[in-house]
């Protein structure tokens, strides 16, 4: 049985929309199915191309991502991050598609080292490697959004908060969520934002992210940093006012002088 995957508590809002899936799956892989098992199921249910491949060691990024473009397997582990990974692909089977895809891209033009003949990543990579592994969607009014992205926490989680009712922030990252089995306040996504439209659920929004995720897009690395558990009725310490007083999760905007450097997650 996979490590943890009885400690996953599917009751916590950002496990919400997973959990009609995801609940019976960790029933299964707790009886005694491996997780790739279990995910086959579910995927040949559902209809996806995708197939899951146990596997006891990590592949390298190449050869993983390789194998999937070739031959649509996934390598899965029997442990809680390939589980939440296989929850993605379930869910999310164009985006991770794409992803997919853009990372064969990235990996066949990748210049060499002049030393070592290593593979470069270059900015493209590293953004598909944040967004597969820490992302979240947002679907927000403006006056949230601007207030995200220039960390006015004070504004974001004070007078915006009623805001938040209008919003709707979907986990994507199978990292993100693997943290958050064991949530602590300091837990970060990269927020990518989503128009907020009624009709863009599902599929459909499946299908746009898709066709968001472009390597232009995702060089210039258009994330937000916010500490999940902020998001009001996600944790009840949030209630508190003084819990976004802490500025070592809720860090304020770096000076303009100083953003020609890397920034660190919130």
């Amino acid at each position: 049985m996979a490590p943890g995957l009885t400690d996953i508590a599917w009751e916590a809002p950002w496990l919400s929309p997973w959990r009609p899936l995801g609940e019976p799956l960790a029933a299964r892989v707790s009886a005694g199915v491996s997780v790739a098992e279990a995910l086959n199921q579910a995927a040949e249910a559902a209809g996806l191309s995708c197939r899951f491949q146990s596997q006891t060691q990590a592949a390298g990024a190449a050869a993983y991502e390789q194998g999937i473009h070739e031959h649509g397997r996934v390598p899965t582990r029997d442990n809680l991050h390939d589980f939440f990974n296989g929850l993605c692909w379930l869910h999310w089977p164009q985006a991770k598609q794409r992803l997919n895809q853009l990372h064969v891209l990235e990996l066949n033009q990748a210049t060499r080292g002049p030393a070592d003949g290593r593979s470069l990543r270059g900015p493209v990579r590293d953004a598909l490697t944040v967004f597969d592994e820490n992302a979240a969607l947002l679907q927000a009014p403006d006056p949230l959004w601007a207030a995200l992205q220039e960390r006015r926490w004070g504004d974001l989680f004070g007078p915006l908060r009623p805001l938040w009712g209008q919003a709707r922030l979907l986990l994507f990252g199978h990292a993100l969520h693997e943290q958050l089995v064991r949530p602590y306040k300091a837990i970060t996504a990269h927020v990518w934002r989503v128009p907020a439209a009624d009709d863009l659920q599902g599929a459909a929004l499946d299908a746009w992210l898709a066709a968001d995720l472009t390597p232009a897009k995702l060089a210039a690395k258009p994330f937000a940093p916010l500490p999940v558990l902020g998001v009001p009725g996600w944790w009840a310490p949030n209630l508190n006012p003084d819990f976004y007083l802490d500025t070592q999760v809720f860090r304020p905007a770096r000076p303009l002088g100083s953003r020609h450097r890397p920034v660190a997650a919130a």
